[in-house]
């Protein structure tokens, strides 16, 4: 049994979580074009039951993005961080893509500038998955940012 890391992103489509050996070095990638509520249970179903990890630690971007994925992304992953008596810490999603926008709706995305985060029509940029955690920032308040309040 291997002791693993898990970075979840699920603030656009596709929900992706990546495996991490205990080094932090990225073992593997799973994706999913379903929505995040019934895909991220069938994928921490699969890394929790199949006998192959013991998991160590969750990380999850808590924000911006879809108000629904980080929701789900929240209470799914905190309740597991419970149970299974591992860390658990957020991310910014703009560490997950560059710094690039993040897409807020078909119109608006979040935008990182100097004032703070903004809602401007701009072009979302795509997430994808550090080759190690160690360059991220992690956080230990893992509540959501949902940025502006969620309806």
């Amino acid at each position: 049994i291997k002791n693993i890391q898990i970075l979840v992103i699920a603030l656009s489509s596709p929900l992706i979580v990546g495996i991490y050996d205990e080094n932090g070095e990225l073992l593997e990638q799973i994706s999913s074009e379903e929505k995040s509520d019934v895909s991220l249970v069938k994928i921490m179903d699969e890394i929790l039951n199949g006998g192959k990890f013991n998991l160590q630690k969750i990380i999850y971007a808590n924000g911006p993005g879809s108000f629904m994925g980080v929701k789900v992304a929240y209470v799914v992953l905190k309740t597991i961080s419970i149970v299974k008596e591992c860390e658990f810490y957020a991310v910014s999603g703009f560490e997950l893509n560059g710094g690039a926008p993040i897409r807020a709706n078909k119109n608006l995305s979040f935008v990182d500038t100097p004032e703070g985060i903004k809602l401007q029509k701009a072009q979302a940029g795509e997430f994808g998955l550090p080759q190690n955690l160690a360059v991220l920032n992690l956080n230990l308040d893992t509540l959501p940012n949902y940025v502006i309040q969620a309806v």
